[in-house]
């Protein structure tokens, strides 16, 4: 058997598994409990330093 078709018959079979059940290992993990407080705490890292920006420029005017 030659090797491309070799990888071509493994990728069409076993390999499709395999990131079939890497995706929905994936997606168990993003909604696993506990894991709330983690992306929430993530999503506000934008606004964490939000009042020292308006602070400094009240100090300069």
């Amino acid at each position: 058997m030659e090797t491309y078709t070799f990888l071509r018959h493994f990728a069409d079979s076993w390999m499709l598994l395999v990131l079939f059940l890497f995706f929905v290992g994936v997606i168990f993990w993003v909604v696993r409990p506990g894991s709330r407080k983690t992306y929430q705490d993530t999503a506000n890292i934008p606004f964490r330093n939000e009042d020292k920006p308006a602070a400094s420029r009240e100090a300069r005017t």
